[in-house]
């Protein structure tokens, strides 16, 4: 652990901020650009925005019930049994991404694409600050990286059900798409632009907000480009 720690304070230090930036902007990006207008167009406004409401409201429960946590900033928050807690967030948390990616693809090709990029942009500062914490909780590194991807896994039985369920339901996608939306707007307003703040310098503050947009560009150019 001890020869671990400077490669894993480096990462925290230097790359998670830049990571948790540009993940930020695909969340946004895919969340205004992407979801709500794909559920605007199939179906009114009122009851789509409901959802995205409803969903906010959701996840800021979930959160407080220790059931939705992310600790992509301070892993020294977690310690001994945040092991368990923080897999069984985690595992929660890919088995709904897997339902965002299945349901976007399911509504278009591009969105699809769009989504599953924002989840994989912001799946990555996240796996790897969790990393951080099973080892700041005792895990071996092995044992760590194990139980990392088990929880990952958890998108492929999300998307799969959520495939065969709404491909019979496909009333249910626009307010899924709206909920999904919610998610990723909740992920980056309560979670990571948060962890950004905490930048105190001019230079890597204007480095935050480059990535930031170049996350939203990114997820433009795969979704309008796709039209």
């Amino acid at each position: 652990m001890k020869a671990f720690a400077c490669p894993t304070n480096a990462v925290r230090r230097f790359a998670l901020p830049a990571l948790i930036s540009y993940a930020t902007g695909t969340l946004l990006g895919a969340a205004f650009l992407g979801m709500i207008p794909a559920a605007l167009s199939q179906a009114p406004v009122l009851p789509v925005m409901t959802a995205v409401l409803i969903g906010m409201v959701l996840f800021f429960v979930l959160e407080k019930l220790v059931l939705w946590r992310h600790s992509h900033d301070d892993p020294d928050e977690a310690r001994g049994s945040a092991g368990p807690l923080i897999l069984f967030g985690d595992s929660l948390h890919n088995f709904v991404d897997g339902v965002v990616i299945a349901v976007a693809f399911m509504t278009s090709i591009p969105l699809g694409i769009a989504t599953a990029l924002a989840v994989i942009a912001h799946e990555i500062p996240q796996e790897v600050g969790e990393f951080a914490i099973l080892l700041d909780a005792g895990y071996g590194r092995a044992r760590a990286l194990a139980l990392n991807a088990l929880s990952a896994s958890m998108t492929l039985p999300g998307g799969i059900l959520a495939y065969f369920w709404l491909s019979g339901a496909q009333q249910a996608v626009p307010y899924v798409l709206g909920l999904s939306a919610a998610s990723f707007i909740y992920i980056a307003s309560a979670d990571l632009i948060p962890s950004l703040n905490r930048q105190q310098t001019a230079a890597g503050s204007i480095r935050q907000f480059v990535l930031l947009v170049a996350g939203i560009a990114t997820i433009a150019l795969f979704y309008i480009g796709g039209h």
